[in-house]
């Protein structure tokens, strides 16, 4: 199985990229933020537990998260990739990722970061405000979840980084030039 991961600060377009590699590469998407926004659709007690860290731009707990991000992983193992799009959000997560992948003997093989600037996220998320109904899609919950990815995901930057894994795509491209960049990056990792 092929693993990677769509990374990036809210609103950098990692998503749509996900879901285009998806149609065309036949994996599976995994999304922390679609898994947590499906539980707090559900009404359940976790989530509106879940709803009190992402209504404040914040990171829901890493225990909580890795243990849904780990079970669908398992339950898919005979798929022919796994794009993971929001996740790892933190050092901890990255590396427990890494060990757990090992184990079973498995990689993450290829980390793409969307690279945007922070007045071009701002504006995205508030124009996607505007048809989402997300909570956390305003300009005063967007200034704190950039605060918390600078601090607490652009560390897993660096780690990638140093595992030579990461490569970096400019996310102010249109859609199709960032998606043909990506592309060619998975084909190159396949062959």
């Amino acid at each position: 199985m092929f693993n990677m991961v769509v990374f990036g600060p809210p609103g950098c377009g990692k998503g749509t990229q996900s879901k285009k590699i998806i149609e065309e590469f036949g994996y599976r998407h995994m999304s922390s933020g679609d898994l947590i926004r499906k539980e707090i659709r559900k009404g359940t007690a976790m989530g509106q537990f879940l709803e009190k860290f992402i209504s404040r731009g914040l990171l829901v707990p890493d225990g909580i998260i890795m243990k849904e991000i780990f079970r669908y992983w398992l339950r898919n193992l005979d798929t022919k990739g796994m794009v993971f799009d929001g996740f790892p959000r933190n050092l901890y997560q990255a590396q427990m990722m890494d060990r757990v992948f090992n184990k079973k003997g498995y990689d993450i093989e290829l980390v793409i970061s969307i690279e945007v600037p922070e007045d071009e996220l701002i504006r995205r998320v508030i124009e996607r405000g505007k048809d989402s109904g997300r909570a956390d899609d305003n300009a005063e919950v967007m200034h704190n979840r950039l605060l918390v990815y600078q601090s607490q995901t652009r560390p897993v930057i660096e780690y990638y980084k140093k595992n030579k894994r990461l490569f970096a795509v400019d996310g102010q491209n249109p859609i199709e030039e960032v998606y043909a960049e990506i592309r060619q990056l998975i084909v190159d990792k396949n062959h």
